[in-house]
């Protein structure tokens, strides 16, 4: 990106001057590897822009010198195609103004997180319990929250007569796959069937390895045994055989922080060794939101440059475990590859609270409230709680049912569904300290499956709106003017 760069910022009215003085402010404050202004649409919430709007009205206006455009973050519709036809590189910014500085805080571009340096087996642990149509339904699942191999759990004891068609239909259908069992004739079956890997192979399983091709996941013989682990490390050494080495994470109180200090050790004896970590053993096992649990793991094995982890979802409260860890290993990779700790990097690890909850203070809400001219209720949150304002005034509470009483005209069936459903996001924002934007679900981070927003999609053409809206579904359903607001305080 080159410093002569010229970037245009497409707003509204009401937020044009607090863009142009946020710009400014970052200015001041870092360098930005490009030259900027600001055109005002010609709309007044910016956030109901759309790539149609956008072209229709930027047409008239000469973009000679601009190289990119910035659209705000709310805006929907298909950005490339308005790139072809204004003819220049658009974006999405940030969804608030008040994050433009964490947007553009390193090095005047947006973080990137597709990479990542660790590779995620998520098991299916009851496999033999299930049919291969449903092996393959989780199988997808976990891929679409970013497993990288599929590992297929076998239980002690318990027969599982489709084991070698369970492997082929994976592979079948695109799978890496590994299998994991302490029965040889399992790990072979599968082996010979097409697993990929097989886990876990001890110092006295090492013949398997002459009978298939098969990279082995090592363990040590025994619980704790790490020179044990190491003979195998180098048994595979000296056959140039592919493998990863797992030295095993214990729970907390059994061990766990003495199994933490046999990874530091293997690091320090073999550190270009492929190494797996096992992270199920702390998330299944401890009853603790797994977000957190994840991130923490997830800093050590980015220090310990641990290529592997082995992740499960048994527990009901582990159901996110594989996103979880997606998210945690882009967010580790991106923080370690900048040289900084691990933070404004991404929310996706971050469900119950946000770093800024409340960009606007309860002054300029009520700045802005002072502008609308119209009966429809908008929604806000601050610190001080929840405002509800249109051109008759604003309230202000903490409970939403404290607004029933200053409502002064009684409101239709789907109005009150509205307004009880966004204020009860508000209040759950406001309680927990999370961002809430009316018209759209709290989010959650790698909590919450991808692409499952209750709001429209941004991507939408104004076309998949219209149809939207005629299905009977449209979310922007606010209360009209003939609803007034009664405050005493006002």
């Amino acid at each position: 990106m080159s410093q002569s760069e010229q970037w245009l910022f497409l707003t509204g009215k009401l937020a044009y001057s607090a863009l142009c003085r946020t710009l400014q402010e970052i200015g001041q404050s870092q360098s930005l590897p490009f030259q900027w202004q600001v055109h005002e649409l010609g709309v007044s919430v910016a956030a109901l822009m759309t790539t149609d709007m956008i072209a229709r009205r930027q047409a008239s206006v000469p973009l000679i010198g601009i190289d990119r455009i910035i659209v705000p973050g709310r805006c929907r519709g298909d950005l490339n195609e308005l790139a072809a036809r204004l003819g220049v590189s658009v974006q999405r910014g940030p969804d608030e103004l008040r994050d433009l500085p964490q947007y553009f805080g390193r090095h005047g571009k947006p973080v990137d997180l597709s990479q990542h340096s660790v590779k995620i087996f998520a098991e299916i642990v009851d496999a033999p319990q299930l049919s291969i149509a449903a092996i393959l339904t989780r199988a997808l699942a976990y891929r679409a929250d970013g497993a990288d191999v599929i590992d297929i759990g076998c239980l002690p004891n318990t027969p599982f007569a489709h084991l070698a068609d369970t492997v082929r239909a994976l592979k079948s259908a695109g799978f890496l796959v590994s299998v994991d069992s302490i029965n040889n004739t399992e790990l072979l079956a599968a082996a010979h069937a097409g697993a990929d890997y097989l886990l876990s192979l001890r110092e006295d399983s090492l013949h398997l390895l002459e009978e298939c091709s098969a990279t082995p996941v090592l363990v040590p013989q025994n619980s704790g045994d790490l020179p044990s682990l190491l003979r195998a490390i180098e048994h595979c050494e000296a056959r140039a055989r592919p493998f990863y080495a797992d030295p095993i994470l214990d729970p907390i109180h059994f061990g766990f922080t003495e199994s933490l200090v046999r990874y530091r050790e293997l690091h320090r004896l073999k550190p270009q060794a492929p190494v797996m970590m096992g992270v199920g053993n702390l998330t299944e096992l401890t009853h603790a939101d797994t977000m957190g649990v994840n991130a923490l793991l997830f800093g050590i094995i980015s220090e310990l440059n641990i290529s592997a982890v082995l992740t499960t979802q048994v527990s009901a409260h582990t159901r996110s475990a594989v996103r979880e860890a997606d998210a945690a290993r882009r967010v580790m990779f991106a923080a370690k590859a900048a040289g900084e700790l691990p933070r404004h990097f991404s929310g996706e690890l971050m469900s119950l609270h946000e770093r800024a909850p409340f960009p606007d203070s309860q002054t300029d809400i009520r700045a802005t409230a002072a502008l609308v001219r119209d009966g429809n209720f908008r929604i806000q949150v601050s610190d001080d709680g929840i405002f509800v304002y249109n051109r008759d005034g604003v309230l202000l509470a903490q409970d939403p049912f404290e607004f029933w009483p200053k409502l002064a005209a009684q409101i239709d069936a789907g109005h009150a569904f509205y307004l009880g459903v966004e204020l009860a996001r508000a209040q759950i924002a406001w309680s927990l300290g999370k961002r809430y934007t009316q018209d759209e679900a709290l989010r959650w981070g790698a909590a919450t499956a991808r692409h499952v927003d209750t709001e429209l999609n941004r991507n939408q053409t104004d076309a998949d709106k219209l149809e939207y809206k005629r299905a009977g579904a449209t979310l922007s359903h606010k209360v009209r003017g003939k609803h007034r607001l009664n405050d005493p305080q006002k």
